[in-house]
């Protein structure tokens, strides 16, 4: 990790507690945590709004690189390296949106088999 990475995981890590809630809670409906601007702003050193990004998460692994994004490549280390929530990853697909408001987003998406009620499970396998 290069210096700017390593301040936005003391970013992330700040509100870890938090996300590993949201992320039980996104089960039942979207989540959103709103991150302090001057946090993010005292981890760069400069004001800048235009940080924005969708990292999904699928089979526990991030879909992208996301090479050229430090603060995206930051959260996905911090996620990763958190029992708890790789457990949560691995088990389900997940989006996590960040925007230019400063709200990280944390969607579950599930798979079409998953959204039918169990009736209609029930028909599809015969």
């Amino acid at each position: 990790m290069n210096n700017k990475q390593i301040a936005f995981a003391g970013v992330w890590n700040k509100y870890l507690p938090a996300i590993r809630i949201l992320i039980k809670k996104a089960a039942a409906a979207e989540q959103v945590i709103t991150i302090n601007q001057s946090d993010m702003e005292r981890a760069v050193g400069i004001k800048k709004s235009g940080y924005r990004f969708s990292i999904d998460f699928v089979n526990g692994r991030p879909d992208l690189l996301y090479s050229n994004n430090e603060i995206a490549q930051a959260l996905i280390s911090v996620l990763t390296e958190d029992e708890v929530i790789r457990e949560y990853l691995s088990g389900n697909n997940y989006t996590f949106s960040f925007n230019n408001k400063y709200q990280l987003q944390i969607k579950i998406n599930l798979t079409q088999k998953e959204v039918m009620s169990p009736d209609a499970q029930e028909n599809a396998a015969r």
